[in-house]
């Protein structure tokens, strides 16, 4: 009798695993579309979608990102696109915690936004988008407001949060949620043409420091809007540094502050040490 190993190597091109033979896997062994991928990569066989991760991500790495669990704080201009890139990049598990419902006023900017949307959950819209470009990936709507009280239960069992917030005392509250649950968190913050990424580890107290004595309730894009392109950017950098820190590959933004002007074109690095 054919095991489900046995018929994905016989599937297999090249080593590649194409998505119609893919499907035929799933209904012919009863099995999801994750379980069809992990035991393909399993046997070094890489599903047809990531094959132009190759020479970055390696097989072993991808079935590394498929079995990780990140959450994503905050769905909106950041949040859309940040969820939208780790599901193409084969994250298998997403944890999207939001509260908010689309308004007229995200169409500019955020990536699930779209007039038929309007008055939708974002995580719902999350939900659904992910679903249709890769069915590998189970995303866990929770439409609720992190706090401190929440934050443990929300982020249980995640091994990286990567903010997407736009309130610095929430964002606060994520971080030392992070810090008490020992994860690692992604941070990014956008403003009109600019943003900033870093990444704080348990012990850092990277945004505690960052953002001493700065508590608005909302932050500066309050003043300065955002443009599409902002989000854009900031999200595909959290992605990268998310990457990075689930593989433990790379230099990440420990302990550093990378801003960025896009009006000027301009980078800074600014090294960030505990006051």
């Amino acid at each position: 009798m054919t095991t489900l190993h046995d018929y994905l190597r016989e599937q297999a091109t090249e080593g590649i695993l194409p998505w119609t033979r893919q499907r035929r896997a799933m209904v012919r062994f009863g099995c999801t579309c994750y379980q069809v991928e992990e035991a393909a990569l399993g046997l070094g066989i890489l599903p047809a979608r990531y094959q132009r991760n190759r020479e970055t991500v390696s097989i072993e790495d991808q079935l590394t990102l498929l079995r990780s669990r990140v959450a994503v704080i905050g769905c909106g201009g950041l949040g859309g696109y940040v969820v939208e890139e780790l599901a193409r990049l084969g994250v298998g598990q997403l944890v999207v915690i939001d509260p908010d419902c689309f308004e007229e006023h995200n169409l500019n900017r955020q990536l699930f936004s779209l007039p038929a949307n309007l008055g939708q959950a974002k995580v719902a819209a999350a939900q659904k988008r992910v679903a249709a470009l890769n069915p590998a990936v189970t995303l866990l709507p929770l439409q609720e407001t992190f706090n401190s009280d929440n934050g443990p239960e929300l982020l249980a069992g995640v091994q990286l949060a990567v903010d997407c917030l736009d309130s610095i005392p929430v964002r606060l509250e994520l971080a030392e949620v992070c810090e008490a649950l020992n994860i690692p968190l992604v941070h990014g913050a956008i403003a009109g043409w600019y943003g900033q990424v870093t990444t704080q580890f348990p012990g850092d107290r990277t945004l505690q420091t960052l953002y001493q004595g700065r508590q608005p309730v909302k932050g500066v894009e309050q003043q300065l809007g955002n443009p599409s392109f902002t989000p854009a950017v900031i999200a595909g950098l959290e992605v990268a540094e998310a990457c990075k820190v689930l593989l433990g590959k790379g230099e990440t933004l420990r302990r550093r502050l990378l801003s960025i002007d896009l009006r000027l074109m301009q980078l800074h690095e600014t090294t960030l040490t505990e006051s």
